[in-house]
Protein backbone atom coordinates (compact mmCIF):
# COMPACT_ATOMS: atom_id res chain seq x y z
CA UNK A 1 0.00 0.00 0.00
CA UNK A 2 1.10 3.46 -0.80
CA UNK A 3 0.75 5.93 1.44
CA UNK A 4 0.63 9.93 0.37
CA UNK A 5 0.25 13.14 2.13
CA UNK A 6 -1.88 15.64 0.04
CA UNK A 7 -2.95 19.18 1.00
CA UNK A 8 -6.13 20.78 -0.69
CA UNK A 9 -6.10 21.45 -4.11
CA UNK A 10 -3.07 18.12 -4.63
CA UNK A 11 -3.85 15.23 -6.36
CA UNK A 12 -2.57 11.36 -7.39
CA UNK A 13 -2.86 9.84 -10.54
CA UNK A 14 -3.39 6.04 -11.07
CA UNK A 15 -2.79 4.63 -14.23
CA UNK A 16 -3.07 7.43 -16.53
CA UNK A 17 -6.41 7.55 -16.29
CA UNK A 18 -8.30 7.69 -12.80
CA UNK A 19 -7.64 11.38 -11.00
CA UNK A 20 -7.95 11.89 -7.28
CA UNK A 21 -7.96 15.05 -5.49
CA UNK A 22 -8.72 16.52 -2.05
CA UNK A 23 -10.75 19.24 -2.89
CA UNK A 24 -11.59 20.51 0.84
CA UNK A 25 -10.25 19.51 3.83
CA UNK A 26 -11.74 19.84 7.48
CA UNK A 27 -10.93 19.19 11.04
CA UNK A 28 -10.27 15.05 10.47
CA UNK A 29 -12.49 15.50 7.46
CA UNK A 30 -11.37 15.07 3.85
CA UNK A 31 -13.28 15.63 0.47
CA UNK A 32 -12.00 13.75 -2.60
CA UNK A 33 -12.90 14.21 -6.10
CA UNK A 34 -12.43 11.04 -8.45
CA UNK A 35 -12.20 11.03 -12.25
CA UNK A 36 -12.39 7.90 -13.79
CA UNK A 37 -13.15 6.28 -17.12
CA UNK A 38 -16.76 5.71 -17.32
CA UNK A 39 -16.25 1.78 -17.65
CA UNK A 40 -14.11 1.63 -13.77
CA UNK A 41 -16.14 1.26 -10.79
CA UNK A 42 -15.87 2.88 -7.92
CA UNK A 43 -16.96 2.06 -4.48
CA UNK A 44 -16.50 3.26 -0.76
CA UNK A 45 -14.20 1.22 1.10
CA UNK A 46 -17.77 0.38 3.49
CA UNK A 47 -19.94 -0.36 0.81
CA UNK A 48 -17.58 -2.65 -0.48
CA UNK A 49 -16.81 -4.51 2.97
CA UNK A 50 -20.47 -4.84 3.55
CA UNK A 51 -20.79 -6.62 -0.04
CA UNK A 52 -17.83 -8.95 0.77
CA UNK A 53 -19.38 -9.66 4.11
CA UNK A 54 -22.91 -10.50 2.62
CA UNK A 55 -21.65 -12.37 0.12
CA UNK A 56 -19.63 -14.63 2.78
CA UNK A 57 -22.51 -15.14 4.75
CA UNK A 58 -25.02 -15.65 1.61
CA UNK A 59 -22.39 -18.84 1.01
CA UNK A 60 -22.52 -20.35 4.13
CA UNK A 61 -26.18 -20.38 4.46
CA UNK A 62 -26.83 -21.48 0.98
CA UNK A 63 -28.02 -25.68 0.43
CA UNK A 64 -25.82 -27.77 -0.56
CA UNK A 65 -27.49 -30.40 -3.76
Amino acid sequence: MLVLGRKLGEYVVINDTIKVKVIRSETGQLRLAIDAPQGVQVIRGEVLERQLQDNEENACTRPTL
